[in-house]
């Protein structure tokens, strides 16, 4: 008699059977074919921060609202006086036509004493240039070797002293004197006011460079023309440019007066002659040019002086 013995299947251990719930959990892994890279997915991009349109807008109005607010106030006094003086002094709204009309045509000539702003100012700016330019010459060098030097500098000192303070029309007449027209006469006006600002400064600066780079040079056996490029003009560069500053306000504050006394073409002798033909509203233009002028040639200085120094003086 042949018995059949049936054996039931072996139960399944833990570690070779998983959980239907870690057989759930578990994604299906795509193996790459031979010979292939594995696809691996790019992170995700950070999201992008919110601009915020409130304190740019803040900054927008404190930097445009103040300067608005200061020319509002100059235009209504302006208006102010105007009603009050019964209209002998144009009012903004006379001038703003005027202005349109003169600067419509800024360079027509009709003649050499009747010419456009546009020539007046070009002429007065080359005379400062000429004048500015001289006195950039003679005093930078002239305030190094009087800051380097004690003797000098104590030679020197009571001349400055007693000349600067001089009015820029006192020197007019000498000038007269001296070059025989009207022309020169006013460079040289320009020149000997703008040489003070750049002599004094340098030579401030100069006199302030610490000692102990001065001991460095000594030990180093340096020259005087090294000690002057290599030490001296890093150093007292942004004391140099704060009197080329000063230098060139100056000059064109003393361009306008001198051109009202010698005549000829220039922003000084077209303010002089609108008042002899009693043209108030071309006078006032007139300021204005000479103002917005100013302002940029200031404004070149300065981008000039943040270019070429340290970041402390920038501040």
């Amino acid at each position: 008699m042949v018995s059949a013995v049936f054996h039931a299947p072996p139960e399944p251990t833990p570690a070779a059977a998983p959980s239907a719930m870690q057989t759930i959990a578990t994604p299906a892994i795509k193996t790459p074919a031979s010979g292939q890279k594995p696809v691996q997915s790019a992170p995700p991009s950070p999201p992008r921060a919110p601009r915020d349109w409130a304190a740019a807008s803040r900054a927008f109005w404190l930097a445009v609202l103040p300067p608005a607010c200061g020319l509002g106030l100059l235009i209504g006094l302006w208006a102010v006086v105007s009603s009050t003086t019964g209209q002998s002094i144009p009012g903004p709204l006379e001038t703003w036509k005027q202005a349109l009309e003169v600067f419509s045509n800024p360079f027509y000539r009709n003649g050499p004493n009747d010419q456009g702003v546009g020539w007046n100012v070009l002429a007065s700016l080359e005379r400062v240039a000429v004048g500015f330019g001289l006195a950039a010459l003679v005093g930078i060098p002239a305030g190094f070797v009087i800051g380097r030097f004690n003797f000098l500098s104590r030679m020197f000192n009571p001349l400055i002293s007693l000349l600067r303070p001089v009015s820029p029309l006192a020197w007019l007449p000498i000038g007269l004197l001296v070059f025989k027209g009207a022309n020169p006469a006013a460079i040289w006006t320009i020149f000997i006011c703008s040489i003070w600002p750049m002599i004094i400064n340098t030579a401030v600066g100069v006199q302030r460079v610490p000692q102990d780079y001065m001991n460095v040079a000594r030990v180093l056996n340096l020259s005087e023309w090294k000690i002057a490029t290599t030490i001296l003009f890093p150093a007292v560069l942004p004391y140099m440019l704060t009197g080329v500053r000063l230098a060139v306000g100056t000059a064109w504050l003393v361009i306008v007066a001198a051109e009202m006394l010698t005549g000829g073409v220039g922003i000084g002798f077209w303010v002089w002659d609108e008042w002899n033909n009693l043209n108030v509203k071309n006078i006032i233009i007139a300021i204005f040019v000479i103002g917005i002028v100013g302002l940029l040639l200031e404004y070149a200085l300065v981008k000039l002086a943040t270019a070429f120094t340290f970041e402390e003086v920038k501040a």
